[in-house]
């Protein structure tokens, strides 16, 4: 039986929500009470699903307190509809419609926005970034264990660390045009963030998660397939689409932690040929035990041929 001396002025299905409003209308100097509408609930507030929460208080602040909540809901509602129309062309670019358009806004935030806001309410996406890079390395993994039977668990490994490399995603997000969308910070904005692949790949991990988030894994298996499978064929089929390298040393780092092996070491062992000329030798360790050997033009160069010769090598029969 309802109480005379209160109101109530707010009924939903979620608890979260009706703790905003809660803290809402406290900030307001009003005071609500919680209820459930639930017949014979034990708790006072219910969750999801499992019957209606109720915000009361009391007549005399009924009026106010109904004002309050109806100004909230129209500056979410006017929020909500200027990130739609802001991001428009963005979900266009992606093929993916968000229901919630906020979280878009998140994955294309940069740490140098975050921090150039005083008031705090800005996050950056870099929560996202490692959310979207498991996202990402279970859809390949699936694909390939699928589509490659035949593949042992170093082709496979050597597979998909070229396909989800910083290379491919910061390809992948200049395809799409992710740069002239994100929201940088002044500074980053200055020093030319928009053209660095580095965070471009970053923003694409994180553009992942989001969808992930608003649609489930369904709609970031679909994202991920209209932008992958060419990658995925052209690895399936023995071929390398252009631009896409292989990154033997991801490959060897995955390979050796799914076989408890540790971490790689790489050794320059040596050096020669003239300065302008020189050939550089690097041994890979795992384990204080040597695996291959790898020559190069560079250092990195030589250490991406010991990794692949030691792929080559752990594969062996």
């Amino acid at each position: 039986m309802s109480d005379p001396e209160f109101a109530i002025v707010f009924e939903t299905p979620s608890s979260i929500e009706a703790d905003v409003v809660r803290a809402l209308l406290e900030t307001h100097g009003i005071q609500a009470m919680v209820s459930s509408a639930a017949p014979q609930a034990v708790f006072p507030v219910t969750l999801n699903g499992l019957g209606e929460v109720r915000l009361s208080v009391h007549q005399e602040a009924a009026a106010s307190a109904s004002r309050l909540i109806d100004e909230f809901r129209q500056e979410v509602s006017e929020r909500l509809t200027r990130i739609r129309d802001e991001f428009h062309d963005v979900e266009e670019m992606l093929g993916y419609r968000f229901t919630d358009p906020g979280l878009l806004e998140h994955a294309l935030t940069h740490r140098s926005k975050a921090h150039e806001d005083v008031s705090g309410g800005v996050r950056d996406n870099e929560s996202l970034e490692f959310l979207g890079d498991a996202v990402l390395g279970l859809v390949i993994a699936d694909r390939l264990f699928r589509e490659c039977p035949d593949w042992n668990e170093g082709q496979k490994s050597k597979a998909k660390a070229m396909i989800v490399s910083t290379v491919s995603l910061a390809r992948m997000g200049e395809e799409l045009g992710l740069g002239k969308h994100l929201l940088l910070g002044r500074g980053e904005e200055k020093t030319g963030g928009r053209r660095k692949r580095s965070l471009i790949a970053d923003t694409f991990e994180a553009i992942i998660a989001a969808i992930y988030l608003d649609g489930g894994i369904t709609a970031a298996e679909g994202f991920l397939e209209r932008c992958f499978r060419p990658q995925l064929d052209a690895v399936r089929t023995g071929g390398l689409t252009p631009g896409l390298t292989e990154d033997h040393k991801s490959a060897l780092q995955e390979f050796l932690q799914s076989h408890d092996m540790g971490l790689p070491d790489y050794r320059l062992i040596g050096e020669t040929g003239p300065a302008h000329r020189k050939v550089f030798e690097t041994e890979v360790y795992a384990e204080d035990r040597p695996l291959a050997r790898g020559e190069g033009r560079s250092k990195k160069a030589s250490e991406q041929r010991a990794a692949e010769h030691a792929l080559q090598t752990l594969d062996g029969p």
